[in-house]
């Protein structure tokens, strides 16, 4: 055994129904007198109440999926002409990228609370678009200082969100295990953020409003990102990113579509993965545990339905290629991948 594990520094807070106070105490240990609070006009009845309890200079509701370089540099402004010391973001994973976008240049300390289940406080990499280009990258400044999970601000969320968030979770659980940079500990983590996720997303897909079926989902989610963060952006997310900075597409139904097609091309190749994905699910095989909770929860199937065009395939497929680790348990072709993206394109049956 041998490698080396870096472990981030953060607060993590979980506090049903608590949101406020919790966000405030955060942001008086951080000396916080002047907050740039960050939230869609989608996200404002949660937000509103934590407003109430902390020095804000600003609300900056102008969030954009995959943070196009012109939105962030307007936030930016926004930021250093309000004089902000602390930046707190309410919202899913575009919300918390905005604000990463911001501490990336200021460097401003982030307290981050999720709406949803995208993991991105968790983690210390960012991701900004340029036209039809998303680029991503790794930098603590970007690595929220505190993230406050209150399971009450997830009980509106729709049901078809909460699934393609809670699979995107997973996407990053099971990229965790072969990522470019993944060790023991990163697989640890994962297997239990799966089986937390495999638990957590039926009780929330049967009650919406139940806080334990939700927290075991955050719970999920906390840990898949964490895994992520140190494992590194595997196969999975890279294909996913070039996908969805080049044609818009939705980026927690995207990852729920191509999850299986990953899993299935790269299991094979990958025995002892695949069998931690597998014990997690609760399943002889991790393909099938996946297949299980997928029906159960009428996940997102295809591509082409959230705008993919299939002529992209043959476009995107240079830009993958030249992204994916080469430390992938499976070798990748352009004949192969073609394959895998026509299927996902599709929504093909896996074999």
């Amino acid at each position: 055994m041998k490698f080396t594990h870096a472990t981030l520094p953060q607060r993590v807070v979980f506090a049903a129904g608590e949101s406020p106070a919790a966000v405030a105490a955060e942001v008086e240990a951080l000396g916080g007198s002047k907050v740039m609070l960050i939230a869609s006009d989608r996200e404002k009845e949660l937000a509103d109440p934590i407003a109430k309890e902390i020095p804000v200079v600003l609300r900056h509701e102008e969030v954009v999926m995959h943070v196009p370089v012109e939105v962030a540099a307007r936030a930016l402004r926004a930021a250093a002409d309000a004089g902000a010391d602390v930046l707190v973001s309410v919202g899913g994973g575009s919300t918390t990228g905005l604000a990463k976008a911001v501490a990336l240049t200021t460097g401003l300390p982030i307290v981050a609370v999720p709406t949803t289940y995208a993991g991105s406080e968790a983690t210390n990499v960012w991701g900004l678009t340029e036209g039809e280009t998303k680029t991503t990258g790794v930098d603590d400044k970007v690595l929220p200082a505190s993230v406050v999970y209150d399971a009450g601000l997830l009980t509106s969320l729709p049901g078809e969100m909460t699934v393609a968030s809670g699979l995107n979770a997973m996407a990053h659980c099971v990229d965790s295990m072969w990522g470019p940079r993944a060790d023991p500990i990163d697989r640890a983590l994962a297997q239990e953020g799966i089986r937390a996720l495999a638990t957590g997303l039926p009780a929330v897909a049967d009650d919406s409003t139940g806080v334990e079926g939700i927290e075991q989902t955050l719970y999920g989610a906390y840990l898949a990102a964490v895994a992520f963060a140190s494992a590194g952006s595997g196969m999975h997310h890279k294909i996913c990113h070039v996908l969805g900075g080049m044609f818009n597409l939705p980026h927690a139904q995207t990852h729920a579509v191509v999850l299986p097609y990953v899993l299935a091309f790269n299991a094979p190749h990958a025995p002892e993965a695949e069998s931690r994905i597998a014990q997690a699910f609760g399943s002889q095989k991790a393909g099938a545990g996946l297949a299980t909770l997928r029906s159960a929860l009428d996940a997102p199937r295809a591509l082409r339905d959230y705008g993919m065009p299939e002529d992209g395939i043959a476009k995107a497929l240079g830009s993958i290629m030249k992204a994916i680790p080469d430390n992938n348990p499976a070798p990748v072709t352009d004949e192969n991948l073609t394959a895998l993206l026509k299927a996902a394109w599709a929504g093909d049956p896996i074999n």
